[in-house]
Parts: C-alpha cells; structure tokens; sequence
C-alpha cells in the first residue's frame, strides 16, 4: 500500500517547520541541514523524504554534494485552506451574533 503524503502532514512536524525556514533562506547541502539539529542524520533523513515527497523540497545534486531548496510555493494549499475555514467561521459568528441579537430584542419587546 502506498502512502500519499500531503503538505498538511510536512508541516504538522515542528522539525519539518524549522527545516523548511532554514532552507526556505537559502538552499543547503544536507549536511548543513543535519547539523542545524539535534536529532540523529537518519531522523533528519527521514523528515527530508517526507517533505520531498509533498513536494515542499526539492534535492539537486550539484557535484558531491546534495543540495535542498524549499519550494514554497507548496504552502499555498495550507493558506487557501485557512482562508477557507477562517471565512467558514466567520459566516458561522455572524450567523450567531444576529441570532444572539435577535434573542435579545425579542426579549426586549416583551
């Protein structure tokens, strides 16, 4: 069974977030990557194949060395969906905030 990853599950990592940032500056080797953290190269490694594997990372070869660049354009499907929901909530507010008003004029008139 394959496992499809999307952006939603690159960012839900805090090690994931801070490795996007660093790159997401400039692109770095992975060995550069590996050392900004302290976890294992192998965990690093790991986070690395999921955040390609959702498309927020790209790793060209460029000699010897294997660079990382962020491609954050990728995060547009996190901010679309957050517009999304913020605006579903903001409708859902009013919605409750005329009924509350509503309420409380009917009170009002009696």
């Amino acid at each position: 069974m394959i496992t499809r990853r999307d952006v939603f599950q690159a960012i839900a990592d805090p090690v994931r977030r801070d490795i996007i940032l660093k790159i997401a500056a400039e692109p770095l080797n992975l060995n550069s990557v590996a050392e900004s953290f302290d976890i294992s190269r192998q965990a690093v490694s790991k986070h690395m194949q999921i955040l390609t594997e959702c498309g927020l990372v790209e790793i060209t070869q460029k000699g010897r060395e294997r660079y990382c660049q962020a491609k954050m354009e990728k995060l547009d499907e996190v901010s679309d969906w957050v517009a999304q929901s913020k605006q579903l909530w903001i409708n859902r507010f009013e919605k409750l905030d005329q009924y509350l008003t509503e309420i409380k004029t009917n009170n009002n008139d009696k």
